[in-house]
């Protein structure tokens, strides 16, 4: 079975960057898409950004385009979400969950695997 581990977060001033890791192990990620997941205090899990099983396709929430890059490396079986010109607000737990369908989405459910969460702080 597909196993995803996370890594690359921390704390970072704003304005600072970090780039999370989405590594799978068990299973190749290709035919998989990814989507990067995050845990705000106070609220609701919501969907960050997606990458098609290609990689020809991302797809991001409002609050992060133009700052955050979802990118996948095949060779390496690894997803990546590089994280720019953070904010306080994009402080939470993040998720890398993986899914057999072929568009991007944001629906929880259908991802069938689920890393086990890294923390990002924002903060001065």
């Amino acid at each position: 079975q597909l196993q995803l581990v996370e890594s690359g977060g921390g704390l970072v001033q704003p304005g600072g960057s970090l780039r999370l890791s989405c590594a799978a192990s068990g299973l190749t990620l290709d035919g998989y898409a990814v989507g990067w997941f995050r845990q705000v205090p106070g609220k609701a899990r919501e969907g960050v950004a997606c990458i098609s099983e290609s990689g020809g396709t991302t797809f991001y929430v409002d609050s992060v385009k133009g700052r955050f890059t979802i990118s996948r490396d095949k060779a390496k079986n690894t997803v990546y979400l590089q994280m720019n010109s953070l904010k306080p607000e994009d402080t939470g737990i993040y998720y890398c969950a993986a899914g057999i369908f072929r568009l991007c989405h944001f629906l929880s459910d259908r991802y069938g695997s689920w890393a086990q969460g890294t923390q990002v702080t924002v903060s001065a």
